[in-house]
């Protein structure tokens, strides 16, 4: 597999293909959906061989590391791993427009977390592309504990976030933007965190453009993993958690788990200081993948990407 970034991938999302399953899902429910969607799964997986190497790269990786799987992975693991996803698409639909089940959504570690935001204190929330995220964001601003703003890199997926927002204009979610983490967008973030809102990061892609990565091991071989989120956390001097969410119980459970008080990055040991708080957090995204082997979906040569360096 080439060492590509993931955003030069670029968008693959036939919107007009989603918004029908969305509405097949409406009108006959979940078992005609997957019924029409797996025909496609099966046409995607064949024609993308690069999808299929890095999501056996991946699972071969976790159950060397992990046994989570239980067996060797096959061609049946990947189909599996990609059908998940496509579920997981529809319930981020289902999530932004109010139509999922939250009853049925199990959630760790929330009472710290609300203890926290009752206090009007902000913090940071460094997240993954694991299981469906959207399910926290909708439950977050339907509960109204906190505020979230999220920074994303929308522009690989613009027509998809044009869907999510056409679904439920109203959100109280706050998508910012990003490409790189300038003083302008810090100084936006630290007036949020003062507030007492929580900004979300991604903490398992590297930067767009040329920015500080750290070598980390990730499922037992070096990962590199973005700096950005532990830079960003020493200058809002705020608590740091981890978010996750995973499918179990037949619906999915939203993980907070505390990752630090507050990140000191010391001088003369900056570097150690960064792949210590990095440490941590693969840690605990092995810790759910191993309760939900599935459930990671960067379907990209992760262990050997670019760090960005060469893009214009």
């Amino acid at each position: 597999m080439s060492a590509r970034h993931w955003a030069q991938i670029g968008e693959n999302t036939f919107v007009a293909g989603i918004w029908l399953l969305y509405w097949v899902h409406r009108l006959l429910g979940r078992w005609p959906f997957r019924l029409a969607v797996y025909p496609v799964i099966g046409v995607y997986w064949l024609a993308r061989r690069d999808l299929r190497a890095a999501s056996l790269q991946y699972l071969e990786r976790l159950q060397a590391a992990t046994g989570a799987l239980g067996h060797a992975p096959t061609w049946r693991d990947g189909m599996r791993h990609v059908g998940l996803f496509a579920e997981t698409l529809l319930d981020k639909l289902l999530a932004v427009s109010g139509r999922y089940r939250f009853a049925n959504v199990h959630t760790e570690g929330r009472e710290e977390i609300y203890a926290i935001a009752g206090r009007g204190v902000g913090g940071l929330l460094v997240t993954a592309h694991l299981g469906c995220l959207e399910i926290g964001r909708a439950m977050a601003g339907h509960r109204g504990v906190f505020r979230l703003n999220i920074l994303v890199h929308t522009r690989h997926a613009a027509q998809f976030n044009r869907l999510l927002k056409r679904l439920n204009p109203a959100q109280d979610v706050n998508l910012i933007e990003v490409t790189s983490i300038g003083p302008e967008t810090a100084l936006l973030l630290g007036e949020k965190v003062a507030a007492g809102e929580y900004v979300v990061i991604a903490g398992d892609r590297v930067p767009v453009f040329a920015s500080q990565t750290v070598a980390v091991d990730f499922l037992g071989h070096r990962a590199p993993l973005p700096a950005g989120p532990w830079v960003l956390a020493a200058l809002l001097k705020c608590p740091v958690h981890f978010l996750a969410s995973i499918h179990e119980r037949g619906s999915y459970t939203i993980r907070f788990e505390p990752l630090a008080e507050r990140v000191e990055l010391p001088r003369g040991r900056r570097e150690e200081a960064i792949a210590d708080y990095a440490g941590r957090y693969a840690a605990a995204l092995t810790r759910m993948l191993e309760r939900s082997p599935y459930d990671w979906f960067n379907f990209f040569p992760f262990w050997d990407q670019s760090d960005g360096s060469e893009r214009s």
